[in-house]
């Protein structure tokens, strides 16, 4: 869990930094991967019979309500919000709207299907039924990588890039645990939001238009 006390310190300055409202939603998915990393320490103690296996499973629901069920729709959303003018904003419609279908999908599907919890490798291993295949996932990865490659702002492209590469090596080596290590160095990478939003005070806040 200390490492989630670290993404937390990240999450807080980088809401130190925000200048306008638009720009609230992607400040705060640092502070967001924190707490989602916290909630998967529960999950390992209850796994590791530390705590019961209903905490085990109640924090694994919670784990995939934000990793599955949230994260399609927020993050093309906070990119949407960010960007300064309609034309850019436009083109991350396409974005948000597939990633409200992926929400919605996910949502339906993790309350309509067990959870199961368990081990691996040194992994959580997660698994939904109606989620665990590769159309939900090529959707999944295009909803919440997409958007940041066409993002006017270079270092949103390089966030992207950063994601789309860690998910490309975890499917290679892990592709069982995908939704544990992804989250996981998702959240590392978000110390990229934090340098942005500290390198970039002087340019902003943008003129929203």
């Amino acid at each position: 869990m200390w490492g989630s006390g670290v993404l937390g310190a990240v999450g807080a300055v980088t809401l130190t930094r925000v200048k306008h409202r638009r720009e609230l939603l992607f400040a705060t998915l640092p502070t967001l991967f924190a707490v989602h990393q916290f909630i998967e320490g529960f999950v390992w103690l209850g796994l590791s019979g530390i705590l019961s296996p209903a905490v085990a499973h109640d924090m694994g629901a919670a784990f995939m309500l934000y990793a599955q069920g949230l994260l399609p729709l927020l993050l093309p959303l906070s990119v949407m919000l960010f960007e300064a003018d309609k034309k850019s904003r436009k083109r991350m419609l396409p974005f948000v709207v597939l990633g409200g279908a992926t929400t919605l999908y996910i949502l339906w599907a993790l309350t309509a299907y067990p959870l199961q919890l368990y081990v691996r490798g040194n992994s959580i291993v997660y698994i939904n039924q109606a989620t665990d295949n590769t159309t939900v996932a090529l959707f999944y990865v295009i909803a919440t990588c997409g958007s940041l490659f066409f993002s006017k702002i270079r270092m949103m492209v390089i966030f992207g890039a950063a994601n789309l590469a860690i998910l490309l090596v975890v499917m290679e080596v892990k592709r069982y645990a995908f939704t544990s290590l992804w989250c996981a160095y998702a959240a590392i990478a978000s110390v990229i939001i934090l340098a942005y939003f500290w390198r970039s005070t002087g340019d902003r806040p943008f003129l929203y238009a």
